[in-house]
């Protein structure tokens, strides 16, 4: 899952960043409006984490902006505040957020409201996720196909389930690693890795006794293929 989370406290957008990554997400970050919004318009998210206090101004502009400019549903809102901020949590539910947690929250908690976010917005609220033999348990992050576990890595896995939900989509190169590095990807002279990961998880699907519906698009990408 790749999340951007809006919080100004340095310290805790810190510790919530170390949390999301010891649990197989990939978490960016920003502390005000305008980083924020930039960093929106140019990579897609699976979550946005909103905290409404921020230096520039209340984070509800954000999602008006968003929610006026957004391309695609998938991307799902969860909002972060103070106790005595009822009036904005409600303002930014009819404003389309997802689901709102009040500070100080437990971060377990918290990564139990994103997965329900996340399995709402990309596979109808059902806890466990199915592709034809492959089935998907995103609590344990555990793969079987017909039944029989599959030991993949964390972006291996992450890979998959990404590709799942976005099946019969072509997923470029730099979108797939945007996807799984997050801005780390800046850094990068290539994006050739991205075969190596998806020629290893085709291999162990394949070991596994799963059909191949990844398929090369020529001079564009990859597409899950139903």
């Amino acid at each position: 899952m790749k999340i951007l989370l809006v919080e100004d406290n340095p310290e805790l957008s810190q510790d919530i960043s170390a949390f999301l990554h010891k649990e197989g997400h990939v978490c960016e970050t920003a502390g005000s409006i305008r980083t924020a919004e930039d960093k929106i318009l140019e990579f897609e998210y699976d979550i946005i984490v909103l905290d409404l206090m921020l230096p520039d101004g209340n984070g509800l502009q954000i999602l008006r902006n968003y929610q006026k400019h957004r391309t695609t549903e998938n991307t799902g809102i969860l909002i972060i505040s103070a106790k005595n901020a009822l009036e904005d949590r409600v303002d930014g539910l009819d404003l389309g957020a997802d689901d709102y947690l009040t500070k100080p929250f437990h971060f377990s908690e918290l990564n139990s409201r994103l997965n329900a976010i996340y399995r709402r917005r990309q596979f109808n609220g059902n806890r466990s996720i199915k592709f034809e033999e492959i089935s998907i348990d995103p609590q344990q992050q555990e793969v079987t196909v017909h039944g029989d576990e599959v030991i993949l890595t964390k972006k291996e896995y992450q890979l998959l389930v990404h590709f799942i939900a976005n099946k019969n989509r072509v997923l470029t190169k730099q979108s797939i690693a945007e996807h799984l590095w997050g801005d780390h990807v800046d850094y990068l002279d290539s994006y050739d890795f991205v075969y190596q990961h998806i020629k290893n998880l085709r291999k162990k699907l394949s070991k596994a006794g799963s059909n191949d519906y990844l398929t090369n698009v020529y001079g564009m990408g990859y597409r899950l293929k139903t």
